[in-house]
């Protein structure tokens, strides 16, 4: 204790917390490392307490510390965050993925036989044109109120977020996310030491006031999920959206990003949270959901600056998107056969989401399928507990917790994948999940509120 007191330095609370990071970056306190006591510290070197009160908060918010109650702050461990995607070496069917239907996903062979062309050299741009003015049309229409338009193509919209926040933002600057907030969303906040503030979300999105106490807690930065919001299934209604602006409007130069990820598949119309005089936006929609996540691509719109520092980070011949990629997305995206398969697709997600939803909720477990790839189920009482008395069933469940930034509420839920379900299978799912909610709460009423 006394050698981290000596090492821990600053005078303000950034500075105690890089100071503490420093320290755990170089090994010197290593994960379960209990940090000195407030009071402690703030007298070791010579500042308030509420400074290294606040110094810790932003270490417990970037996932460097936790908190212990009585035990006080120790350093986090290195386990992961939760990631998408299917669970390896398990033998339970795994309804947790938030993959699409590998049997869904366009065909290639096709459009590959059409990609043979120019080589593609060091200096040129780095957007193909034909994907540009593709990608203008499939945009622009829902940037009315836009003529500055810039467009830049990144490999996946995870990438745009990290490259969004590298060219905008520095290490402990605070971030709006949704709460519960989208797996890959919280990691690359974490990754690259960013503080999450956390912003409600109801069944009309994120909240007015959610997003108003962020604003006044100095995020420098939001991402908006517009449709499909993950893992709620929530889109934004036109009055929300509108709300929403209204709240932004004297915030010109936060940085909103909205992710558009199920673009193509949503039945939901796009509103934006973006008005007419907001001066730095992206918005970002990705092909992987509809054309599958090894098409790492995605197109990302913003205003002229965000396309500067976006474009500073891609690099011709180096950072760049392949412009085979590039060429691909365009053939299959502008095959009338591909689109068709694409809407299809969609009203498939549609209907075995909303048969789920159906059946959970004749069998006393309220719930409404939302839009998007799973369903959000509410279970009376912590959702991983849910989730464990699943596997004895024979069933790997994604548990609410696991979205969690701050709301509790959410935590009583489950995020099941259920669309590639046989009929007979989702019935199953749907009569264990009921049984192992009853199995944990015998005397209380199951159904409630999604």
């Amino acid at each position: 204790m006394t050698n981290q007191l000596l090492e821990i330095a600053g005078d303000s609370a950034a500075e105690i917390a890089d100071s503490v990071r420093s320290l755990i970056d170089r090994g010197i306190l290593e994960p379960g490392s209990p940090l000195p006591p407030v009071r402690a510290l703030a007298e070791a070197i010579g500042v308030n307490r509420n400074t290294v009160v606040a110094a810790y908060r932003q270490l417990v918010a970037a996932g460097a510390v936790e908190t212990a109650g009585r035990a006080g702050t120790r350093v986090a461990g290195r386990s992961d965050l939760a990631e998408e995607g299917f669970s390896a070496d398990t033998v339970l069917r795994d309804v947790g993925t938030g993959n699409p239907d590998a049997s869904r996903i366009p065909e290639l062979g096709p459009a590959l036989a059409t990609l043979a062309g120019r080589p593609v050299l060091y200096g040129e741009p780095t957007v193909d044109p034909a994907l540009e003015k593709w990608a203008r049309d499939w945009i622009e229409a829902d940037l009315p109120h836009r003529d500055d338009v810039r467009l830049t193509i990144t490999g996946g919209a995870v990438d745009a977020l990290e490259r969004l926040f590298t060219g905008a933002l520095t290490r402990d600057d605070p971030i709006g996310l949704e709460d519960p907030c989208f797996l890959s969303a919280q990691r690359t906040v974490r990754a690259g030491g960013y503080r999450p503030v956390a912003i409600p979300v109801d069944d009309e999105g994120m909240t007015v006031e959610g997003l108003r106490a962020a604003l006044d807690a100095g995020v420098r930065a939001i991402v908006c999920t517009p449709r499909a919001q993950n893992p709620t299934g929530v889109s934004l209604s036109e009055r929300r959206a509108m709300a929403l602006r209204d709240v932004l409007a004297p915030h010109p130069y936060v940085l909103v990003i909205e992710d558009d990820h199920f673009s193509m598949l949503s039945s939901s119309p796009f509103h934006s949270i973006v008005g007419a005089g907001h001066r730095r936006w992206a918005l970002i929609r990705s092909v992987s959901k509809f054309l599958g996540p090894d098409m790492c691509l995605a197109v990302t719109a913003s205003d002229p600056e965000t396309a500067d520092r976006l474009a500073q980070r891609l690099s011709p011949g180096s950072t760049w998107v392949s412009h085979l990629l590039q060429r691909l997305v365009v053939s299959l995206v502008s095959d009338p056969a591909v689109t068709a398969h694409i809407a299809d697709t969609a009203r498939h997600y549609r209907a075995r989401n909303t048969a789920f939803a159906e059946t959970l909720t004749s069998l006393g477990i309220a719930t409404t399928a939302g839009d998007g790839l799973s369903v959000w189920v509410p279970v009376p009482g912590p959702g991983r507990a849910v989730a464990e008395q699943l596997m004895r069933r024979g069933w790997l469940a994604r548990p609410g917790e696991e979205f969690v930034l701050r709301d509790d509420t959410a935590a009583a839920h489950l995020r099941l994948t259920v669309h590639d379900l046989s009929d007979d299978d989702a019935e199953r799912l749907a009569a264990d999940v009921v049984a192992a909610a009853r199995s944990l709460a015998p005397t209380k009423k199951v159904m409630t509120r999604p």
